[in-house]
């Protein structure tokens, strides 16, 4: 399974006009997860989270490569 750059979120049974909508109604959510927590809580909230959405996509290759797009340009 290749790692897909481009807009992939949805909601069963939610109909959405534009591509972007679910993507910010999850940003909104993950904000609304954080909202109230000290940095550190914020970092292990993060933390945790990614190794849950590793474990589920649970394709090596496709995490490598998730990882290698996310650190690109960062100085």
């Amino acid at each position: 399974m290749p790692l897909q750059p481009l807009p992939n979120l949805a909601e069963p049974g939610q109909r959405y006009f534009r591509d972007f909508t679910p993507g910010d109604d999850f940003y909104e959510a993950l904000i609304d997860t954080h909202r109230d927590l000290s940095d550190e809580q914020s970092q292990l909230l993060n933390a945790k989270l990614i190794l849950l959405l590793a474990n589920q996509v649970g394709d090596i290759a496709v995490l490598k490569d998730a990882l290698r797009v996310a650190r690109e340009n960062i100085r």
